[in-house]
């Protein structure tokens, strides 16, 4: 299907979704204009031995054509977060098996998630929410299919918000249950959901006088819901 969705954002970002219904033919072909300047990023894709993952990173290199007027090349930091090496633009990338997204900003840190609302979030109740978060979760009712849906979107919700923000903070030692807080929020087809990154100790910011400060900082970031998915994304 290719480009499912562009959505301009302020200050001169945009965001970029693609409906991977090509196989890896047919995206390759759609990347055989800018064949000869990506060479080695599609010899690295096709290393990997599932298909279903060098169509999601095949994705990737169409939305960057569709975004970028001049072919742009992606690296990696140590810590495995993107980066474009020919341009300073700020990028964060997300993939499901359906879906592949870009996030860019030409000078604000940016993040993005996607996920499948029929993900068994399970584990994430577990071990990634906090007490408080889990307690503003929807009662569990698998009589009610309409209810156990949107408890699910609640749970992508939260889990989404918080590996976008892991994404744009690019640091270690992150404990999703402890070093982030999502503010209670009601599920509807988009808005606007509050998060708290505390730092963990190994990463405090300090000052000229070793003094901790910045010990936690607050976000706003943006939610959509759309064809079984959550799609969460912040810029700053």
């Amino acid at each position: 299907m290719g480009l499912y969705l562009r959505k301009e954002l302020k200050g001169g970002g945009a965001i970029a979704v693609w409906d991977i219904t090509e196989n890896e033919q047919e995206l390759l072909q759609i990347l055989s204009e800018d064949q000869e300047n990506r060479e080695q990023e599609l010899e690295e894709i096709s290393l990997y031995k599932s298909e279903n993952s060098r169509c999601e990173r095949l994705a990737v290199l169409a939305l960057l054509q569709t975004l970028f007027e001049h072919p742009v090349h992606l690296g990696h930091h140590e810590n495995g977060s993107p980066y474009i090496e020919n341009n300073s633009t700020k990028i964060s990338i997300t993939h499901t098996k359906r879906f592949a997204a870009v996030i860019v900003h030409p000078s604000e840190e940016v993040g993005i998630d996607i996920e499948s609302i029929k993900r068994d979030f399970a584990a994430v109740e577990k071990r990634a929410l906090s007490n408080e978060e889990r307690d503003d979760l929807l009662d569990k009712d698998e009589s009610d299919t309409e209810k156990t849906e949107e408890r699910n979107t609640q749970l992508a919700i939260y889990w989404s918000a918080k590996e976008a923000l892991y994404k744009r903070m690019g640091m270690h030692n992150v404990d999703f249950s402890v070093n982030m807080e999502v503010e209670r929020f009601n599920v509807r087809e988009e808005g606007e959901i509050d998060i708290t990154f505390r730092y963990p100790n190994s990463e405090y910011i300090v000052n000229d006088d070793s003094r901790q400060q910045n010990e936690e900082e607050e976000f706003e970031m943006q939610y959509e819901v759309f064809d079984g998915h959550v799609m969460v994304w912040m810029v700053g």
